[in-house]
């Protein structure tokens, strides 16, 4: 792009003007074209500064700042001066216009920090140039507010990118980088922030004042940039908030070990406005968190002292609590608190008696208002729940009060959930029971605190559930039934199922007596009679909430109480074969399998009571004890025979289906098959007649396959039978179950999934659960497809595999370009299940597949030439991309370059270049799958090369052949050297950074 003079700022600045504002999607993508042009230009310095310099609009000044910022990161650096050049110009004109808009301003900034951070061991006249960038940021200090924000903001991203790992780039290199920083620049910079704040708090401040207001906030984030800064290199997942330990240096101690230092943040906080006082509350989150390896036993005391004294005083002062910010942050403050101290030194603090009853206040209130901040809630039960589980460890002699609050705790629980759900149904909120995650979270937190004190909890639920349940009754008795007052207490009984199930599950976590056992039974009572309340009922009415509720009763008393030996004697059952008659847990076993077929029966329709219902059964058929317990029951038996839609509608491929409905069933028959190989042995006529629905079926589809006005009943029918298949192929682990199943579906049914591969390659939908099938029937799993020596099974899977893969390779490639919405369901994803199907074949073991060349046979050629069609089909960037792709693709070129290096010396030179430098990007890959398996496949081909080269001369004539063979992947090494320098410099790069 050659532009020139003032035509040339008019002509970037409209472009600034389309890149920015403009609404026409065509005309931004056009603009951003020729904007990236602008950076790859020799004149792109020169076109920047006009921009900074004559620019008119704002935008005009982030285009170019944006520019210099890539321009400064390009992978071959500019020269030190022209670096040293552009950060003097860059500081030299924010401090000329300390009004530009703050975006321009940050962007401006950011281009410092990176020049800044990328340079910093540069030297020029044995001085490391890049490191006065504290010097330069006092000289903004010392001037106007907005010249002392301007300073603030270079430190706080100069800290941020320090702390910022570039992928990109060697991230030893990062480390080397940012542990200097640390050393040399990090303490004094947060000494600066500190000592700024504290002038700021001394002086009389002006909240109305936008500038103070401004600098006070750059300040704090200063200091949050300081404290988040990755100190040892962990890189922890900001995902686990309540596990984080900050690690301050050693040599930070005297900031820390005095006590102004706490007493300002917690000052700003009280003097603050909201929007800034939850950034104090922020830094003082950090502060609590802070190792406790830093404090001797002494000092750790007099700084967890300081700590509730802050706590009080925010607590007796609530009136900042009201802002849902400052209210989120006060809560992760406070579980900070028990994540590094332990209860034995929070009750020895001198506030503690009032600070815990303080603390168990505010919790409940903020239970009572389940509908405000209701995401903060997590880390006040975080909280109560360490606390209580810490309480058979407390030495002290000094009252923890826990066995006081926390059963206040739990009924405020309790009773808030109860009381919101007259709300949410009369008013149309947002029922907190739809999202399952958040609940489940919370009740898992609960389940600890409740067992504090568990009478009361037990006594309360007791209460209320025979209160609610009894309303429930007569409502449904009512001649004149009101469906409002049915849904709430539909609601409420909701609730209070997932608490019983809570605390039931409770057991596992806390330490338990036979009293605790006799009062989980007697809730356990009530929630079984609640079951056959509501499925006698199911014909006429139904409730999802209740029933999803239910369910997870169901697995937390099959985990506490189902299936351990140990259990049979339990006090759990002595009150319910009082009420219920189940003495023990072959018959509770019986009552989860009546539930669980009556859910198939009649929830046919909702899929998520179905999903959660067969993750229920397939849990109970993991374990060999429960299985054999299992298959003696009569509703085992029953679905064992009659797995049909007729009986279990979920079965069915009518249109009141979607296609994504369908996946559950491969749960089903994965659990069903666990079920049937209990008492299978060799029994093949039992097996047959197992099979006898799936045998109707694909014999229904062989007879509509013709007619086309049935094309769509067959489509599902077939997505049906493949996913019901995978689940079968998935349980069946031993050899002789596989044969069984191998010969029911060999070559008749085989050859109808071939067809509908090839028919409806265009379907994924239909597709993906027929290659899946495909992929899990080759994997060799325990040995199962070790066939007899007289068998020639391998053989004949692998190549009806071939032909499956070679099918649906040359029927994707015909689409031609997809786009990038498409490409991956439409192409991608079948790629990557034919390569993870071929990698199980290669690797399975059972297969000779020199036996294809010796006989003529050219199934193995054709699947390999397959291979490599679709691989061309994919870009570079898609194969590392799509992570299922590239762990598919690499473990399987893996396999190919340990076995079969013919082939791979048989490649185009194109091809081989592919390959090459898809193991050369693979190699710095974030995932270990891709790395490890990109090392071992340089490894193979390493190896074959050096044999080569050392038996060259040496072969007799019998190895001619694989001569020729070493000899042409040779030369391709020797003319296309760059691929090894390549591969090279990315090996030397991973070993030395």
């Amino acid at each position: 792009m050659a532009l020139g003079g003032q035509q040339s700022l008019a002509e970037l600045e409209v472009l600034c003007k389309q890149l920015y504002e403009g609404t026409d999607l065509a005309q931004r993508i056009q603009a951003e074209k020729v904007l990236l042009e602008l950076i790859n230009s020799p004149e792109c310095l020169s076109q920047c500064q006009l921009l900074l310099e004559r620019g008119t609009t704002s935008y005009a000044q982030l285009l170019a700042a944006t520019c210099l910022s890539k321009l400064v990161c390009k992978t071959t650096p500019l020269p030190i001066q022209q670096r040293m050049d552009i950060r003097n110009y860059i500081l030299n004109y924010v401090a000329s216009r300390p009004k530009l808009a703050l975006f321009v301003i940050q962007a401006l900034v950011q281009v410092i920090a990176k020049i800044t951070k990328l340079g910093w061991f540069d030297v020029q006249k044995d001085q490391l140039i890049f490191r006065d960038i504290i010097t330069d940021v006092k000289k903004f200090l010392q001037g106007t507010v907005d010249h002392c924000i301007i300073g603030v903001m270079i430190l706080s991203e100069l800290t941020q990118e320090m702390n910022f790992i570039d992928y990109s780039r060697p991230s030893s290199k990062h480390r080397k980088i940012a542990t200097s920083f640390r050393d040399t620049t990090l303490k004094d910079i947060l000494m600066l922030a500190c000592s700024l704040l504290k002038e700021m708090l001394a002086k009389p401040l002006t909240l109305q004042d936008q500038q103070q207001q401004n600098l006070a906030m750059y300040l704090l984030k200063l200091v949050l940039n300081c404290l988040n800064y990755d100190f040892i290199g962990s890189s922890a997942d900001e995902s686990a908030d309540d596990l984080c330990t900050v690690q301050i240096p050693t040599n930070w101690r005297s900031i820390f070990l005095e006590p102004e230092t706490l007493d300002l943040f917690f000052d700003l906080y009280h003097s603050l406005p909201p929007m800034l006082s939850q950034l104090a509350l922020s830094c003082l989150v950090q502060f609590a968190s802070t190792r406790r390896s830093l404090f001797s036993n002494p000092e750790r005391a007099k700084y967890l002292s300081n700590l509730i004294k802050g706590v009080k005083r925010i607590l007796e002062n609530p009136q900042g609590l009201s802002d849902p910010g400052n209210y989120h942050e006060f809560c992760r403050f406070l579980a900070r608190l028990k994540t590094n101290y332990q209860l034995g030194e929070l009750v020895v603090v001198k506030d503690y008696p009032e600070v815990i009853r303080l603390i168990a206040n505010f919790t409940i209130t903020s239970l009572q208002h389940w509908e405000f901040a209701p995401n903060s809630v997590h880390y006040l039960l975080t909280l109560w729940q360490r606390m209580v589980a810490s309480v058979p460890f407390v030495k002290s002699s000094e009252p923890h009060l826990l066995d006081t609050y926390a059963p206040e705790i739990t009924k405020a629980y309790i009773t808030s959930r109860l009381e919101s759900v007259p709300m949410v149904i009369r008013d149309s909120l947002d029922d907190p029971l739809d999202d399952t995650a958040t609940v489940f979270q919370q009740l898992e937190q609960l389940c600890t605190v409740s067992r504090c004190e568990y009478e009361k909890t037990c006594a309360l639920l007791v209460q209320l559930f025979d209160q609610n349940a009894q309303n429930y009754q007569k409502l449904l008795q009512s001649c004149s039934r009101n469906p409002l007052a049915v849904s709430i207490q539909e609601g409420r009984l909701a609730w209070l199922v997932y608490l019983v199930g809570t605390v039931v599950g409770g057991r596992l976590t806390y330490t338990s007596t036979d009293e605790h056992d006799a009062m989980d039974g007697e809730l356990s009572c009530r929630v079984f009679q609640l079951i056959s309340l509501m499925d006698a009922q199911l014909q006429r009415s139904s409730n999802e909430k209740v029933e999803l509720a239910v369910l997870w009763f169901l697995d937390q008393f099959r985990k506490t109480y189902v299936g351990d030996q140990l259990q049979r004697t339990s006090k759990v059952y002595a009150r319910m074969s009082e009420v219920l008659g189940i003495t023990d847990d072959n018959q509770v076993l019986e009552t989860f399998m009546a539930k669980i077929v009556t859910n198939l029966k009649y929830w046919g329709r909702c899929e998520p009571v179905i999903s959660r219902t067969l993750q229920f059964l397939n849990d109970l058929s993991v374990g060999y004890i429960l299985l054999k317990k299992l298959v003696k029951i009569d509703a085992v038996k029953f679905m064992l025979q009659n797995h049909t839609s007729k009986h279990f509608p979920f079965l069915g491929v009518n249109d009141n289906y979607g296609l994504s409905d369908l996946r559950c069933r491969t749960t089903f028959y994965t659990a069903l098959t666990r079920l049937l190989m209990v008492d299978l042995g060799e029994d093949e006529d039992e097996f047959e007649n197992f099979m006898l629905p799936l045998t109707v079926s694909f014999e229904t589809v062989a007879q509509t396959f013709n007619s086309s006005f049935k094309q769509e009943e067959a489509k599902r029918m077939l997505i049906g039978l493949a996913r019901d298949l995978r689940g079968i192929a998935f349980a069946l682990n031993t050899k002789t179950s596989y044969t069984m199943l191998f010969d029911w579906i060999y070559p008749s049914y085989l050859s109808i999934l071939q067809t509908a591969v090839e028919l409806w390659y265009r379907e994924p939908a239909c597709t993906t659960p027929i290659l899946k099938l495909m992929a899990e029937m080759m994997q060799n799993r325990s040995q199962r497809l070790n066939f007899d020596v007289s068998s020639p099974n391998g053989i004949l899977l692998f190549r009806e595999a071939s032909k499956m893969i070679c099918t649906y390779g040359n029927q994707i490639l015909s689409l031609g370009t997809l786009s990038k919405d498409q490409v991956y369901p439409m192409k991608l994803k079948g790629i990557s299940i034919c390569y993870s199907a071929l990698k199980s074949a290669l690797c399975g073991n059972y297969v000779s597949f020199g036996v294809f060349k010796l006989y003529g046979d050219n199934h193995f050629d054709n699947v390999l030439q397959a291979f490599v069609k679709m691989l061309l089909s994919v870009s570079h960037s898609d194969l590392l991309q799509y992570r299922k792709l590239s762990q598919s693709y690499y473990p399987l070129l893996e396999c190919l370059t340990q076995d079969h290096m013919s082939f791979i010396t048989s490649l185009e030179p194109h091809v081989l270049m592919y390959i090459f430098t898809s193991i050369s990007e693979g190699l710095t890959a974030l995932d270990t799958i891709v790395s490890s398996s990109c090392c071992a496949s340089l490894d193979y081909i390493v190896t074959y090369l050096f044999k080569h080269i050392a038996r060259e001369g040496k072969k007799p004539l019998r190895c001619r052949e694989i001569s020729q063979e070493g000899q042409r992947l040779l030369h391709f090494m020797q003319h296309n050297s760059e691929v090894l320098q390549q591969v090279n410099s990315s090996l030397f790069t991973l070993a030395i950074f």
